[in-house]
């Protein structure tokens, strides 16, 4: 049995709470983290071949035992009626992920394509079904922030993977590794001596003005110097075929554990598909993000890493309980910690035990209130005094979010040139900044065409996108642009690629964009593939999981001269 697709975006979990199974010893039961539940369901995890058990808490209603492998009934083996036929699928003019032309698909995609037109009329829908099914017996099901029917959902999920070409993703991967060095590079120029800035390649108002910038942070001197040790980068194809930049996530970035549970279901979806496309693995992140994690600690230490999480009413609760389970390590809330002696220790059964490594799920306003928001429960007072003196490790590191503003984007082109001497492999999308007077000015008078950001919001909010927006909408973000320029960025509406997507009974394009996850510690790791989010609504640009967006397994398949082994087992 696996474990259940994940939820990625603004959703509040309401029914698991997992307890993993540490090497370390159990925490005493002081917070919201340890609070008892209905019921456990026991698991059996597939985990580097051997089935090990694991022990979930359950909040909602009672949960059987089920087999989340979508099952196929006689039927789809006996009915013999007309099968899913793509012949019928449309591109539309545009950039399509698995088709050249309407019914020409691509030589990555044939073998796919010919498998699931060979299935049975209804079998593709059935085994959908399957899945979704499979999935709301286990319990995971979500509820979007702000809505008062507190209706459960079952996760949006495509059943149709992406497949990326070896020669595509590895210029992907070499892109986002240049990318990701050298952001890491400018935030610690940022904290230090702002070299950049004073040479005129950014604005010092751009980075003074930033609501990202953390000044309780300059000076510091984080582990190997490394900042961003998990990053989640934003690349969409516009309609000439090409890859971009969209944004960057170098704060919190969820849904990797996404990607996990996606490929889970994948792999005994078309398990014979699977196995000739020589599709490269995932399920070796759990223990790549611990060895990043690990990494951070003093050369001998046998680190004792905790993932600290705000809490079961978070949206990537889910996410945080998962990758604890995984690596093995606790999961553990503000009240779990406290500072003694310098140090950082959470309280368990047999007291006190030091902290070295904290792969932190929360804010930065919230991670410390003696130094940023005072009013926050959520973080562990004096935690950035032991930070600073360099006795625990914070993942990622606080303020990082300088380097994903979304003002400081339209600049990295230059960064990687300023810092590495290299044009930059990735190119970004062409941006206009709102605090300059002239570009705004054109962005102004071109509402109808852009699409307008917030600079430091996410998740699809804080955003117009001009085509398809009211005429009140549009008045109302050019009032909020005169108001503050400096919040405010804006893009060209891009005519983002598309893959299909089972819409009923029926193959229809959605456009999607697609999320890699970089890891950084004795080297730069990159996730082959990542995760493909879906706009679920017809036309619609906004991928995010929160604006009613889903996800698709994405399959990097191996260069012909790389060693097949390594595949999923």
């Amino acid at each position: 049995m696996t474990l259940p697709l994940l939820w990625n975006g603004n959703c509040c979990f309401r029914h698991i709470r997992s307890k993993p199974q540490p090497r370390r010893r159990r925490l005493i039961q002081t917070g919201a983290a340890h609070l008892d539940f209905q019921c456990r369901c026991t698991i059996a995890v597939l985990r580097r071949g051997k089935a090990r058990a694991q022990s979930f808490r359950i909040r909602t209603r009672p949960c059987l035992l089920v087999n989340a492998t979508p099952q196929v009934s006689h039927a789809d083996r006996n009915q013999r009626e007309q099968p899913v036929i793509f012949d019928r699928y449309c591109t539309e003019g545009f950039c399509d992920e698995l088709f050249v032309a309407d019914g020409q698909p691509r030589p990555i995609a044939e073998l796919l394509i010919a498998r699931i037109e060979s299935l049975p009329a209804g079998s593709l829908e059935r085994r959908q079904k399957a899945a979704e099914a499979a999935m709301y017996q286990l319990g995971i099901t979500f509820n979007v922030y702000g809505e008062e029917s507190g209706t459960e959902r079952i996760i949006p999920f495509d059943i149709i993977p992406r497949i990326i070409a070896a020669a595509e993703w590895s210029s992907i991967e070499r892109g986002l590794k240049q990318r990701i060095a050298a952001l890491n590079l400018f935030i610690d120029d940022i904290y230090h001596a702002q070299k950049i800035v004073k040479d005129g390649v950014i604005p010092e108002e751009l980075i003074g003005s930033a609501a990202s910038l953390r000044a309780p942070c300059i000076g510091i001197d984080p582990p190997r110097g490394v900042w961003c040790h998990i990053t989640g980068t934003d690349l969409v194809r516009d309609g000439d075929g090409r890859l971009y930049v969209l944004e960057d996530n170098l704060r919190c970035p969820s849904g990797a554990s996404y990607v996990l549970e996606n490929r889970r279901l994948l792999k005994r979806t078309f398990p014979s598909v699977f196995a000739a496309m020589n599709v490269r693995a995932v399920d070796d992140y759990p223990n790549r993000l611990l060895q990043t994690l690990q990494s951070l600690a003093p050369d001998g230490i046998d680190a004792t890493v905790v993932v600290l999480t705000p809490g079961m009413h978070n949206s990537a609760y889910f996410e945080h309980s998962f990758l604890a389970q995984q690596m093995g390590v606790e999961l553990v809330e503000g009240r779990d910690l406290t500072v003694l002696d310098g140090r950082v220790h959470m309280r368990t059964t047999q007291g006190m035990q030091r902290v070295d490594v904290i792969y932190r799920r929360i804010d930065d306003d919230f991670l410390d209130p003696r130094v940023f928001r005072s009013g926050s429960t959520l973080g562990v007072p004096g935690l950035m005094d032991v930070y600073r003196a360099g006795r625990v490790a914070l993942a990622n590191a606080p303020g990082t979010g300088i380097a994903d503003d979304k003002a400081v984007y339209a600049y990295v082109p230059k960064i990687i040139k300023y810092y590495l001497d290299e044009g930059a492999i990735l190119p970004n999308v062409q941006t206009w900044q709102c605090s300059d007077s002239s570009e705004r000015g054109y962005v102004l008078a071109n509402l109808d065409k852009l699409v307008v950001k917030a600079v430091n919001e996410s998740g699809g909010y804080g955003m117009l996108v001009g085509p398809h927006a009211s005429a009140e909408q549009r008045s109302q973000f050019a009032r909020l642009i005169r108001a503050e320029p400096r919040n405010y960025i804006a893009q060209p509406t891009l005519a983002l690629s598309r893959a299909p997507v089972l819409v009923g009974d029926r193959v229809e394009g959605r456009h999607v964009d697609l999320r890699p996850y970089v890891l950084y510690g004795s080297e730069i790791y990159v996730l082959p593939g990542g995760l493909t989010r879906v706009a679920l609504r017809r036309g619609s640009l906004v991928v995010n999981s929160s604006q009613g967006g889903g996800s698709k397994d994405t399959w990097v398949q191996f260069a012909p001269t790389e060693q097949q082994g390594s595949r999923d087992a």
